[in-house]
């Protein structure tokens, strides 16, 4: 498998060179690709747990007698 590169452009010249990344570039690479999946798992969990409380609390609304439409009254 070829090593990832980057493309380097010196705005003097135009020239632009395709240069491959160091060990410690790719596993900066690696890391912030890790950070990124927890930070997208952490987001999807913290709006599933919200999205729970909100369906709670219009059950516990509705149980109270509230109609549909007084619900979603509340909600704005």
């Amino acid at each position: 498998m070829s090593r990832p590169t980057r493309i380097e452009v010196d705005c003097s010249t135009g020239i632009e060179s395709i240069i491959e990344l160091t060990d410690a570039e790719i596993a900066q690479m690696e890391a912030d690709a890790a950070a990124a999946a927890i930070r997208k798992a952490e987001e999807e969990a913290k709006a599933a747990a919200e999205a729970e409380a909100k369906a709670s609390a219009q059950a516990k609304l509705a149980a109270l007698g509230l109609t549909a439409e007084e619900i979603a009254a509340l909600s704005k």
